[in-house]
């Protein structure tokens, strides 16, 4: 039986749009995403979402880095602001799954800076009743290590959790640990799954 509910912020709670960003660096689309997938694939990214790095020194390390993108990237990663867009059809789901008498948690990479800029104050974090984000823990998706320390901090039984992420590898690292796990690629399927449950608690 599902008794908790637990989602990863980007692209679950929170849609990015990362190329529209460095497309206002000046990039196309293609080189938008040829820069967006070298940002994100790199192991400075993960140093990041870790806390093991802050976003002054990411900056400059890839700047460091990627000399002939350096532009691009500061630009890119001096306005975060620009990425996060409101999902707020899925953020009116939270009350009533709650009502309905689930427990809400997240589980997230993030960075310290912008969590604390996409997420600290989002409306939908009032619906939430706890979670765990990378960088206060130093270790990142899919490493079994923080969907464990999620479980011990809540003291959550595995198999009365559903964790929502749109990353498979995060996805298979939750199934690994007991949970039963939801690849979410489209904001719409996301809803229905949330529509399944409502109607499951209400029967």
């Amino acid at each position: 039986m599902i008794k908790n509910i637990i989602f990863d912020i980007g692209e679950i709670l929170l849609s990015y749009r990362w190329t529209y960003a460095l497309e206002m660096s000046g990039l196309s689309e293609a080189e938008g995403n040829r820069v967006g997938n070298l940002i994100f694939s790199d192991r400075l990214w993960y140093e990041l979402d870790a806390g093991n790095i802050m976003l002054e020194e990411a900056k400059r390390l890839y700047r460091e880095k990627y000399p002939e993108d350096a532009r691009s990237i500061s630009f890119f990663l001096d306005h975060p602001e620009m990425m996060p867009l409101d999902r707020k059809e899925v953020w009116a789901y939270l009350p009533k799954l709650r009502d309905a008498g689930y427990k809400l948690y997240v589980l997230s990479n993030y960075g310290k800076e912008l969590f604390d800029m996409h997420v600290l104050k989002a409306p939908f974090w009032k619906d939430i009743d706890g979670g765990v984000i990378s960088y206060t823990v130093h270790v990142c998706k899919p490493d079994e290590k923080i969907y464990r320390i999620l479980l011990d901090k809540y003291d959550l039984k595995a198999e009365e959790c559903l964790f929502f992420d749109d990353r498979p590898e995060n996805v298979e690292g939750a199934l690994n640990c007991g949970f039963n796990s939801r690849c979410i690629q489209t904001e719409a399927e996301l809803t229905g799954e949330l529509d399944r449950l409502l109607a499951e608690a209400n029967s």
